[in-house]
């Protein structure tokens, strides 16, 4: 399981469930992060240039792997790899979806430009954090009955 790990809310639950799982998890980040003293916890931690995470884990991904990232373009580079990617509230990233979700981000920043003010996201919640627990166990299940 790779991890973009910089603003990841999950991580701890990430822990709980490939330690169930005995998956091996990769924390990708630009600064330390502390994590579990775990032989099947690696830490990685890139330089600080731009998007420097996200090409170490898009360069990593493949089809055996789990990706957890909120950035939508990880989120592409990764399924054309063929790793199966959730957002840290649950939802999957898929061939599908993928498309629209780059086609919103690109309106979204236009409006932005233009100096629309937009709002954030809603807060990250209990709700959110229950949905990653159940679709991240679902993924890895999928993936050991591969």
């Amino acid at each position: 399981m790779l991890v973009d790990a910089d603003a990841c809310p999950v991580k701890d639950e990430i822990y709980k469930v490939a330690k169930r799982h005995r998956a091996g998890v990769t924390v990708v980040s630009n600064a330390w992060l502390r994590i579990p003293e775990d032989p099947s916890i690696e830490r990685v931690m890139v330089s600080d240039r731009f998007d420097a995470a996200d090409d170490w884990i898009a360069e990593h991904a493949g089809a055996d792997s789990v990706v957890v990232t909120s950035d939508i373009l990880l989120a592409g580079r990764c399924l054309e790899a063929g790793a199966a990617v959730l957002a840290p509230n649950g939802k999957p990233f898929t061939q599908d979806s993928i498309g629209g979700a780059i086609a919103t981000r690109a309106l979204m920043a236009d409006l932005r430009a233009g100096g629309e003010q937009l709002g954030g996201p809603p807060p990250f919640g209990k709700t959110d954090r229950s949905n990653f627990l159940q679709a991240l166990d679902q993924v890895l299940v999928r993936l050991t009955r591969r």
